[in-house]
């Protein structure tokens, strides 16, 4: 540890008036930390997609109420949460784990493996845990114990919030963050000063724990362009207008607005077309085209940009070639930037520099989103990352988070513990 974190450190703890040692969270973690597998391998073995994690928020309620929480339940349709009130007086924080599944069917060849299957989008799907939110969901059940262990010590209160449809609600229906917030999880005494969370990812060596001041995660909004031109014979495309050739350009175009028109130095803002959907066969110039994409940015006065920037390219080139555009940016369930509190990330570096060392590094951003930024704009949060991939196998080539493949080093289920553990800890003790 360097003298200035150390200095920083010891000032934290002098503010707080801590007369007690902090507790020794690597050896409280190991401690527990066949209870943490265990909950992680069952949750595994018994994955749930979004909006339904009903047995999953079953067992999150029981081992909460085992550990003598108040619990909640039925928050955003399958949420669970839990509070711990402390001995002392003090602060409120927030811990945040997210609790469904992916749509994928797993390849892997661990002994809990999941089997399940259902249906999705109108199909037979297998269902897996592929990001990782069963570590998510067993960290936090492990932070609980933990701190439910000193509440006699503990100065404030920690709310325990586990989230489901972090991977989006299905189509027709609220979830996720947005909504638990939109349900009063923050508002509802006793209301938190700050919220952390933390994700697993397979980039990262086990242990090692990212942090970044700002946006750590970009904004994602659904883009959906509909070109009308005007149908003709494939053989006189003179008699109408062409939708397919202006989409053509309009994808291209709108390529240059990351390339050519944002201030790429300040920061990257994504703009993708993943579909294209128009005519019925190849000899009529059909009418009518449609595109869908993402927009992605790591700020919100980029992001308001860009939005403006793709309408006026869309509609634009679409008149100068006799068609329209009209250009549809989702509101619901558009994820805001994941940005961390500068202010609150300067105030908890130095617990997290003191637990982790050289273990600790300053992340890229990801442009990746997590509707965990819905949180962040009702309260000052920090969002980190601990990595899952063992030391000694190399990353390339390592399964991604989504892959069917997926797996993890469970001993990163320990770090995880430590990260969320010192945090509530130490911002509770701080003035």
């Amino acid at each position: 540890m360097s003298a200035g974190v150390r200095g920083a450190t010891m000032l934290l703890v002098a503010a707080c008036g801590v007369a007690h040692a902090a507790p020794d969270w690597p050896a409280a973690a190991a401690g527990i930390e066949a209870r943490v597998i265990e909950h992680r391998r069952y949750l595994h073995e018994h994955p749930e997609l979004s909006n339904r994690e009903f047995e999953t928020a079953k067992y999150l309620e029981r081992q909460l109420r085992d550990l003598g929480l108040e619990v909640r339940t039925g928050i955003a349709h399958t949420g669970v949460v839990a509070v711990l009130e402390g001995g002392k007086p003090g602060k409120t924080v927030a811990l945040r784990a997210d609790m469904d599944g992916l749509p994928v069917t797993e390849e892997t060849d661990v002994p809990f493996r999941s089997k399940v299957r259902t249906r999705y989008d109108g199909r037979d799907v297998g269902v897996m845990h592929a990001c990782g939110h069963d570590g998510h969901m067993a960290i936090l059940l492990g932070v609980a114990e933990l701190l439910a262990a000193k509440r006699t010590e503990l100065p404030g209160s920690v709310k325990f919030i586990f989230q489901p449809a972090e991977e989006s609600p299905p189509v027709g229906e609220e979830g996720g963050a947005e909504l638990m917030v939109e349900q009063g999880v923050l508002g509802d005494a006793p209301r938190p000063d700050a919220i952390f969370g933390l994700h697993l990812l397979s980039t990262f060596e086990t242990g090692h724990v990212g942090w970044r001041s700002g946006g750590i995660m970009a904004s994602a909004d659904d883009l959906r362009i509909v070109v009308h031109g005007k149908q003709t014979h494939g053989a006189a495309p003179w008699l109408g207008i062409d939708p397919v050739v202006v989409a053509s350009q309009i994808v291209l175009g709108l390529q240059t607005i990351a390339s050519r028109q944002m201030q790429s130095t300040e920061a990257p803002v994504i703009v993708t077309i993943g579909k294209i959907d128009g005519g019925v066969r190849d000899n009529i110039i059909p009418d009518r085209v449609e595109m869908k994409g993402t927009l992605r940015a790591l700020n919100e006065a980029m992001r308001a940009d860009l939005h403006a920037r793709v309408r006026r390219t869309a509609q634009k080139i679409a008149e100068s070639a006799g068609a329209s555009a009209e250009v549809f940016i989702s509101e619901r369930h558009a994820y805001p930037v994941t940005y961390n509190d500068p202010a609150l990330m300067r105030a908890m570096l130095p617990s997290l520099q003191a637990e982790f060392g050289d273990a600790l590094f300053e992340a890229q951003p990801i442009l990746g989103a997590e509707d965990f930024s819905f949180f962040q704009r009702e309260i000052p949060g920090l969002y980190l990352f601990v990595g899952i991939r063992p030391p000694d196998v190399p990353a390339e080539g390592f399964p991604a988070n989504h892959s069917p493949k997926f797996f993890m080093d469970e001993a990163a289920l320990g770090a995880g513990v430590r990260v969320l553990s010192r945090l509530a800890w130490d911002y509770l003790e701080a003035p």
